[in-house]
């Protein structure tokens, strides 16, 4: 059975002090060896994040990354600061960044290179949106962006590769995928990857779900056979709801799932 993760995404919030304090309840109250748990707050907290999480079972990530490992990119920050301050994981290709900057798919296929090459693990975020839904397009949107960042990648990095399926119209909008509409494209790229890496990868590849999860939906969501977590956003920034996508996870997990 795959090791299910649940990842906070705080985006831009919270000053210093308040992540802090959420990351000390973090840790009192998410530390399990059972699933993977990752925090991802925003660069300036990296380093506080750092310190409160050493020693603890919680993985900490960044929220992007540039291409390079230096160079003149104002603004931007670089897997080598990443893996410096700390930083196992990073988020690459969140909706968000596709569409209020610009990013496409060669550049998400860049920073995901980047991330491998300097052995952060990314969580690679795919997803339509609410138009491309309704045109009935969505897998040929999933195909198009798992081609687009996967291109030349070898099978074996692939394997290092957590994928985030999160419907743009489900995210921060407070209506989230059906669990039958979230595993249906959970199959979905399950199979594409069977295809393009083989059955090995494919069946043992974790595929999180991300789009408005919370207390009252995690259960649902994660009980299907090919959800093998969450990438929470909203949630994640209070410490009793997280810890509460956590603890169903782990009762998912106590009670295992239904095969496919």
């Amino acid at each position: 059975m795959r090791k299910a993760i649940i990842a906070g995404n705080w985006k831009m919030h919270l000053g210093l002090r308040e992540a802090e304090a959420l990351l000390h309840a973090l840790r009192a109250s998410c530390e399990t060896d059972v699933i993977d748990v990752v925090v991802c707050p925003p660069f300036t907290a990296l380093a506080a994040a750092a310190k409160i999480l050493a020693g603890s079972s919680l993985g900490l990530g960044g929220q992007d990354l540039c291409w390079e490992p230096q160079g003149a990119f104002t603004g931007a920050i670089s897997p080598v600061m990443l893996r410096d301050v700390g930083c196992r994981y990073v988020i690459v290709g969140h909706s968000e960044r596709r569409t209020h900057f610009g990013e496409t798919d060669e550049i998400i296929h860049r920073k995901l290179r980047a991330a491998l090459a300097h052995e952060l693990i990314p969580i690679m975020c795919i997803g339509e949106t609410r138009q491309e839904r309704e045109q009935r397009k969505t897998f040929e949107v999933l195909t198009r962006q798992l081609a687009g960042a996967f291109r030349d990648c070898e099978r074996w990095d692939c394997a290092r590769v957590v994928l985030a399926y999160e419907p743009v119209w489900a995210i921060g909008t407070g209506t989230h995928a059906t669990p039958e509409q979230a595993q249906e494209a959970h199959q979905f790229i399950r199979q594409w990857l069977v295809k393009r890496c083989g059955a090995p990868i494919g069946d043992a590849k974790r595929i999180q779900y991300g789009g408005s999860v919370t207390p009252a939906n995690a259960a649902s969501l994660l009980q299907q056979p090919d959800v093998d977590g969450a990438l929470v956003g909203g949630a994640s920034l209070k410490s009793e709801a997280f810890g509460a996508i956590v603890k169903a996870a782990l009762d998912v997990k106590a009670a295992g799932r239904p095969a496919r």
